[in-house]
């Protein structure tokens, strides 16, 4: 698990985007809340606050056959 400090103004979606580029981003918004509970209600964050960032596999899910991959 790797550690986020907070920029004033970050919102948990916006974190997301950022450490999770690849990933769907935003979409992944409900595994931050989850790691750092007692942010839950926190919408926009002040600066210098230290949240947990879970590392989070996803399988690549490709439509093309085996013998394109």
């Amino acid at each position: 698990m790797r550690k986020y400090t907070t920029k004033q103004g970050d919102t948990f979606d916006l974190i997301a985007l950022r450490m999770y580029p690849n990933l769907g981003g935003e979409k992944l918004t409900d595994f931050l809340i989850d790691a750092n509970p007692k942010y839950v209600h926190t919408v926009i964050f002040s600066g210098g606050i230290e949240l947990n960032i879970p590392d989070i596999d996803i399988p690549v899910i490709s439509s093309l056959p085996a013998w394109k991959r």
